[in-house]
């Protein structure tokens, strides 16, 4: 998959298009991505993805923008997945904001993308103030030569699929209902650094891993899959959050106990599914309250995946 950091004065060939944040790639966005990679197959010609960097909400409104499901390498890696053939990663700033939408039309999608087709969602907007609408993109694409196709909503069990909904369901600790609007469990990746070892102190030692964003959609205790490295499906306890029984004040961190599992696991890039939630994060008045909590912690994490054979029957899978 090609990506391209900005739209250029013209990409090498037309394509089909659809734009948007793709934030989780959920359901929804697959299902419109299936819909992209048919027209190019029918059609000889690249599918298409333009999104943004940073989300606009984070440039408008940094101080109240909600925290992204996934990192961007995160999404590229799961657009590739999808079938996509290109990505141009448009930067978002004060003058691409400023756009009209004659001016979106002319500059982005004729004379940079080249669109022949475009698939939007049916409340896409586009330009300066969001002013154009789906019907404004019919019009240009008679003026200028391209199609354009709108993708209804897509629901589960009479619920919109969305960014929004799969948000709100991590942050009220309805894992499982993230994962079915995701169409997959929802997952964290970084890399295992040097923490304060204090877990190992008391008998569980932690993998801390350095995330690629800052901010997360999920508090608590966690039952979670860990893949990378030596780990293939191996069960463990997360914990996302501050750390109170170790002080006031600390940076947001998530810190992983692997079940049954003894090595290094430093410098290695870890993915970690979530699959259900534990409990809250809790201030404990002792290290060996903390520690009696974390053994009740792992049993609860094997007692889980013992119960749910969709996990064992992937474990079974994969060797």
């Amino acid at each position: 998959m090609r990506i391209f950091r900005s739209i250029r004065a013209r990409l090498s060939e037309p394509c089909v298009l659809t734009i948007g944040n793709f934030d989780g790639v959920h359901l929804g966005h697959k299902a419109l991505l299936r819909q992209l990679r048919r027209v190019a197959s029918r059609t000889g010609l690249p599918a298409t993805v333009l999104c943004f960097e940073p989300h606009p909400r984070e440039f408008f409104a940094p101080e109240s923008a909600p925290p992204r499901l996934c990192s961007m390498w995160r999404k590229m890696a799961l657009l590739q997945e999808a079938g996509v053939d290109q990505v141009c990663m448009q930067r978002f700033d004060a003058a691409f904001a400023g756009l009209d939408a004659d001016a979106f039309v002319r500059q982005v999608l004729v004379d940079g993308l080249q669109v022949r087709h475009l698939i939007v969602g049916d409340d896409f907007r586009f330009g300066r103030a969001r002013s154009g609408d789906f019907l404004a993109l019919k019009q240009a694409g008679e003026r200028h030569g391209f199609t354009v196709e709108a993708m209804g909503t897509l629901e589960a069990d009479g619920e919109r699929v969305s960014s929004s909904a799969v948000r709100e369901a991590l942050q009220a600790g309805r894992i499982e209902h993230a994962t079915h609007l995701l169409g997959e469990p929802f997952v964290v990746e970084g890399w295992v650094e040097h923490g304060d070892k204090i877990g190992r102190t008391i008998g569980f030692p932690t993998a801390n891993i350095r995330m690629r964003q800052p901010t997360l959609p999920l508090s608590g205790i966690f039952a979670v899959s860990v893949d990378g490295g030596p780990l293939r499906h191996a069960a463990g306890a997360a914990s996302i959050g501050y750390r109170p029984t170790i002080g006031a004040g600390l940076a947001l961190r998530v810190e992983v106990f692997v079940l049954d599992f003894e090595g290094d696991l430093y410098g290695e890039k870890l993915s970690v599914r979530f699959w259900h939630k534990l409990r809250d994060e809790a201030k404990f008045e002792s290290l060996d309250a903390l520690k009696t909590a974390i053994g009740k912690d792992c049993d609860d994490v094997r007692a889980w995946f013992s119960g749910h054979p969709a996990y064992l029957s992937l474990r079974e899978q994969n060797g």
